[in-house]
């Protein structure tokens, strides 16, 4: 076969180019090509590959919207009274709340929150809850300002409500909490008992008995609510650090059931005043087998735990 050069039209620019001889190789190739009859080769992308890509593509696409638009844990939360408000939105009837929303009443409203499975916690009026956490280990409101009351069936350390001065963990019970604007509070246990805890102190309060909460300073002393007046004063004196003849008081009218009061003191009292704690401990309930005095003024951990659970019956 014979192929002839053409040659292009006196005024075209291209006239003046060089011409390049292809290598007679080529040519060879392409003759040979023909006289074959094979069809030029064109790639082809089969169907499957295309829907594999597609695939592809949508997978990555769930991931990506799952990843970005995923629900946060949230409770229940149901009107009470009035018209409180959930984030933004006023609550007409049921609805949620999630992880970091806020609740909050006003003078003329309540609401009502299921925590989970585990029981519920009403909110009283002029009251902002916000909840910290929804998730199977950990159930966590914090309650900035108002009352609430709660009431859980749980394995103890599944519910905790943190406030500026303490973090209630609950132990199994029912119970109402108070917190002012300046974050002091009160914390009345009804049921069961609570832990109320703050920087490594603690106090443990049981069913019918009551803890104040300073705001950044943590729990105060716990005791039982049918305690002389005069009591209860001298123990508030105590815990403010003005203490004057407020221990001399707390000593001389405590009865059997406020050793509950008298066990914290013996650790919150300086050395010289723990004596006088330990003895009146001591001549209000017979020390334990077990309990070694030396140890008890120590304040040795172990000890002062096994006094606890055995003066815990008297409670």
């Amino acid at each position: 076969m014979i192929f002839r050069k053409h040659q292009p039209p006196a005024d075209d620019p291209m006239r003046d180019l060089p011409l390049v001889e292809a290598p007679e190789s080529v040519w060879v190739s392409i003759e040979a090509a023909l006289n074959a009859g094979e069809p030029p080769r064109v790639a082809r992308f089969r169907w499957w590959q295309l829907a594999a890509a597609f695939a592809m593509v949508l997978v990555a696409a769930a991931v990506y919207w799952t990843s970005t638009h995923r629900l946060k844990p949230r409770w229940e939360v149901v009107r009470v009274e009035g018209a409180p408000s959930v984030g933004a939105q006023r609550l007409g009837g049921t609805g949620f709340m999630a992880e970091g929303q806020w609740l909050e009443t006003d003078a003329s409203s309540k609401a009502m929150i299921r925590v989970g499975a585990i029981g519920t916690v009403e909110v009283d009026s002029n009251s902002r809850v916000r909840l910290v956490a929804a998730r199977p280990a950990e159930h966590r409101l914090a309650l900035a300002r108002g009352r609430i009351s709660a009431s859980v069936s749980a394995p103890p350390r599944l519910f905790f409500v943190d406030t500026s001065a303490s973090t209630a963990v609950d132990l199994g019970c029912a119970y109402t909490m108070d917190v002012d604007d300046a974050g002091n509070g009160l914390m009345h246990v009804t049921l069961g008992s609570v832990s109320l805890e703050w920087h490594g102190r603690e106090s443990l309060v049981p069913a019918g008995a009551s803890c104040r909460t300073r705001a950044k300073l943590g729990p105060g002393t716990p005791f039982f609510d049918d305690a002389a007046d005069s009591f209860k004063q001298a123990l508030s004196e105590i815990d403010s650090g003005t203490h004057g003849t407020g221990l001399e008081t707390v000593l001389h009218s405590a009865r059997v059931r406020d050793t509950l009061t008298l066990w914290h003191l013996l650790s919150r009292v300086d050395a010289t005043d723990r004596r006088r704690v330990y003895d009146r401990m001591v001549a209000l309930s017979p020390l334990p087998s077990g309990v070694s005095p030396d140890k008890a003024l120590q304040l040795d951990a172990p000890t002062l735990k096994h006094w606890r659970e055995d003066l815990a019956w008297k409670w």
